[in-house]
C-alpha cells in the first residue's frame, strides 16, 4: 500500500512540475530558470505545510507518503537545480548562477518555515 500512495502521488507531481516549468518559463525572457525556482519554492511550502501537520497530528503516514514523498519527491527537482546552475555559470552568467543558489535556499528555507508556521496556526 505504501509505494501506491508514493507512486500515485509521483503521477500528479511530475506532470505538476514539468507543466509548472513550462508554464512560468514561458512568462520571463531570461537566461535564470524561473521554472524550477518555483517548483522548488512551492515544494518547500508543501513539505512544510506537511511536516507542520505531522507534527500536531494532523496528517497520516499515508497523507505523508502520498504527498511529501510522493508529489513533492516528484514535484521538487535537485537535480534540474543543479544542472541549471552549472549551466548559467558555464555560460558567463556567473550572477545568475549565484543568484539561483542564494535565492533558491534563502526562498525554499522561508516557504518551509512559512508552511511549518501556516499548519501550527491551523492545527497546532
Amino acid at each position: 500500500m505504501n509505494w501506491l500512495l508514493v507512486v500515485l502521488g509521483a503521477m500528479v507531481g511530475a506532470p505538476l512540475r514539468y507543466l509548472t516549468d513550462r508554464a512560468v518559463q514561458a512568462r520571463h525572457d531570461t537566461v535564470f530558470p524561473w521554472g524550477t525556482f518555483a517548483v522548488n519554492v512551492a515544494g518547500c511550502a508543501v513539505l512544510g505545510l506537511l511536516a507542520g501537520a505531522a507534527t500536531e497530528g494532523a496528517a497520516s503516514s499515508h497523507v505523508q507518503l502520498l504527498l511529501g514523498t510522493g508529489l513533492c519527491g516528484a514535484l521538487t527537482t535537485y537535480s534540474t537545480f543543479s544542472y541549471e546552475t552549472l549551466r548559467l555559470a558555464e555560460d558567463g552568467a556567473r550572477f545568475y548562477a549565484a543568484a539561483n543558489i542564494v535565492g533558491s535556499l534563502a526562498a525554499g528555507l522561508g516557504s518551509a518555515f512559512f508552511g511549518a508556521t501556516l499548519a501550527q496556526a491551523i492545527w497546532g
